[in-house]
């Protein structure tokens, strides 16, 4: 399912029927996460009730996604990349359960939906959060292996992007940061960490799934850190210019809570050149995969020409 290449070896993704694809993805990504986890009625049932809620509450699977298309992009197999997104998902699902908590950013909603303490308290939501995280790591495990890629080198792959100097860095920041007066740098810092690290990660796992060489894998790494903050700068604006049903959670929470953001900082004009131009290197990032990459670039132009 790729879309066509000009003369010029620079794909079209507007040819790509990306929704088609999204929806496919969607549905292999889901059965392998039913398959993966454990079953509902499986005791303690209230843990695993907490777990499927919010991994399946309607997420788009853009992680998984951009995981499964940058495997493509180099040569690689659905089969062997699916343990890796489906890892991907589940700590990110992990992170959206504790963010949400009353300790931390306080939300009701998700994705349209209540969120995981609202349904079953805040103390079996910690336990879906945490038991998420692991079993992050026990799906992981099941991925072969290559030979550029070790199994030691994607674990450390995901422990390092999940961990105290990525994601939990950008949460710590973040919450550190409430209600102070932060600068632009110390904002592009928790966005690093807080979104584009994980994003970041899923496609570099995704390249290495398919053995990629170590040029393939600087694309891949260039393109996913300026998807991934400039997808967070376009997050910072839509809370503000967007309503609650339009977003599926809680519109205007970021400036309620006196947290930073970009267009808080540097205002709303200079926040969308920001976004424009990540998401130009974004696009450049991909040059050296020479006209495979038409996936990423259709999935990339979804979430970065959202309506801002």
């Amino acid at each position: 399912m790729s879309a066509t290449a000009s003369g010029d070896g620079s794909s079209h993704p507007d040819c790509f029927d990306l929704q088609a694809y999204l929806n496919s993805q969607t549905l292999a990504v889901n059965q392998a996460l039913d398959r993966f986890l454990p079953r509902s009625q499986t005791k303690p049932a209230t843990i695993h009730k907490a777990m499927r809620y919010s991994l399946f509450a309607g997420g788009k699977r853009l992680r998984p996604a951009l995981c499964l298309a940058a495997a493509e992009a180099c040569g690689g197999d659905n089969l062997d990349t699916m343990p890796l997104a489906c890892a991907v998902e589940c700590i990110h699902t992990y992170s959206l359960i504790h963010d949400d908590l009353p300790a931390m950013d306080n939300d009701d909603y998700r994705r349209g939906k209540l969120t995981s303490h609202k349904v079953f308290g805040e103390g079996i939501a910690i336990l879906a959060g945490d038991a998420l995280l692991t079993q992050a790591f026990e799906i992981a495990a099941q991925c072969k292996g290559w030979p550029r890629y070790s199994h030691q080198t994607v674990f450390r792959e995901l422990t390092h992007a999940a961990g105290s100097l990525q994601l939990i860095a950008g949460q710590v920041a973040d919450l550190e940061g409430e209600g102070k007066a932060i600068s632009a740098s110390q904002l592009k810092y928790i966005h690093e960490r807080k979104t584009s690290a994980l994003l970041c990660c899923a496609v570099r796992l995704g390249g290495m799934s398919a053995n990629c060489t170590r040029s393939q894998l600087q694309a891949l790494t260039d393109f996913g850190y300026n998807v991934g903050l400039a997808f967070q700068v376009i997050d910072d604006i839509l809370d503000i210019t967007q309503s609650s049903e339009q977003l599926g959670k809680t519109a205007g929470k970021d400036a309620a809570a006196q947290k930073a953001t970009y267009p808080s900082i540097i205002g709303l004009d200079r926040s969308r050149q920001i976004a424009r131009r990540l998401t130009d290197r974004a696009f450049a990032a991909l040059r050296p995969l020479k006209g495979k990459s038409s996936v990423l670039e259709a999935l990339a132009s979804h979430l970065l020409k959202r309506d801002r």
